[in-house]
C-alpha cells in the first residue's frame, strides 16, 4: 500500500491523497471528483476517460490512489491494472468502480491487489466511507507483525512457482493427462505460442499467430480458460459487443 507523497497541509506534514478517477462517463467523473474532494485528505490529481490517459499519469508519477472503472474505451481497466503495475514508479493503490461483477471480471481485479471493489451504483456515503477506510489503513501504516515461512515452506512456494501454467499436457501422478476429444498437441502448442508475450489478445490475433482457423482456437481457448491456464477480460470501444482478450495466467 502507497504512502502520500509528504508535504504540507494545514500542519499533518502530509500531503493529500492524490487520487486519479479513471472513467469513460464524463457524468461519473464530475460525481466521483466532487465525491473525492469532499474527504478530508484527498484531492482530485486528474480525471480521464481512457485506460492510455491513465496509464500516462500513473507513469509520470505523483499518484498515490487510482479509481478505476473497468469498461474503459482502447483496453480495459483489467489491462490498465497489468500495465501500471509496470509503470508506475513506486506502489500505487487501486480501488475497482464498476457496474460489473461477473465472477471473471471480479477475480482478475482482485488478482491485480486492488484494495477496493465499488459496484456501481453506489451512494456518496458509500465512496467516502470506503475513502475514509483507505486513509484509515494509511495513517495505520503496515502491520507490526508479519507472518514468517520457514525454509521448506518456502521451498514448497519456490517449486509450484516455477510450474508453467496447466495446459493439459502436463502429467498427473504417472500417467499425462489426455486432452479432450478434437485437440491435438501441436495445435495447442501453437495457440501457447501465440501467448507466450504475456499480453491480452483475441481469438482474431491468436488465430492469425498460430495459423489455425478462428473457430478452431476458439476451442482451444475455452480448454485453456477452463483448465486455469488463461485469464479473460473484456476490452470495450466503439459500438457493439466488447471483445474478449486471452492471457496466460502466471503462477
Amino acid at each position: 500500500m502507497t504512502t502520500p507523497s509528504r508535504g504540507p497541509d494545514g500542519g499533518r506534514g502530509e500531503r493529500s491523497i492524490r487520487t486519479l478517477i479513471v472513467d469513460d462517463d464524463p457524468v461519473a467523473r464530475r460525481l466521483h471528483s466532487r465525491y473525492v474532494e469532499a474527504v478530508p485528505g484527498f484531492s482530485v490529481a486528474a480525471a480521464v476517460g481512457d485506460g492510455h490517459a491513465a496509464v500516462g499519469w500513473v507513469a509520470g508519477g505523483g499518484i498515490d490512489l487510482v479509481l478505476l472503472d473497468i469498461g474503459l474505451p482502447g483496453f480495459s481497466g483489467i489491462e490498465v491494472l497489468h500495465r501500471i503495475r509496470t509503470v508506475a514508479r513506486r506502489q500505487v493503490s487501486v480501488i475497482v468502480v464498476s457496474s460489473l461483477r461477473d465472477r471473471v471480471t471480479v477475480r482478475q481485479a482482485l488478482s491485480g491487489q486492488v484494495v477496493g471493489y465499488l459496484v456501481k451504483p453506489f451512494t456518496r456515503a458509500a465512496m467516502i466511507d470506503r475513502l475514509e477506510r483507505f486513509r484509515a489503513e494509511i495513517a495505520a501504516g503496515p502491520p507490526e507483525e508479519l507472518d514468517t515461512f520457514g525454509q521448506g515452506e518456502i521451498d514448497a512456494l519456490l517449486r509450484r512457482g516455477s510450474r508453467p501454467a496447466p495446459t493439459g499436457l502436463e502429467p498427473a501422478g504417472p500417467a499425462p493427462t489426455p486432452l479432450p476429444k478434437g485437440l491435438a498437441e501441436p495445435t495447442l502448442a501453437a495457440v501457447l505460442g501465440a501467448l507466450e508475450d504475456g499480453a491480452g489478445h483475441t481469438a482474431v490475433e491468436v488465430a492469425r499467430a498460430s495459423g489455425a482457423s478462428r473457430a478452431t482456437v476458439r476451442r482451444y481457448l475455452d480448454h485453456l480458460h477452463r483448465s486455469g491456464a488463461v485469464d479473460v477480460s473484456h476490452r470495450y470501444g466503439g459500438r457493439g459487443r466488447p471483445e474478449l482478450l486471452y492471457r496466460l495466467v502466471v503462477f
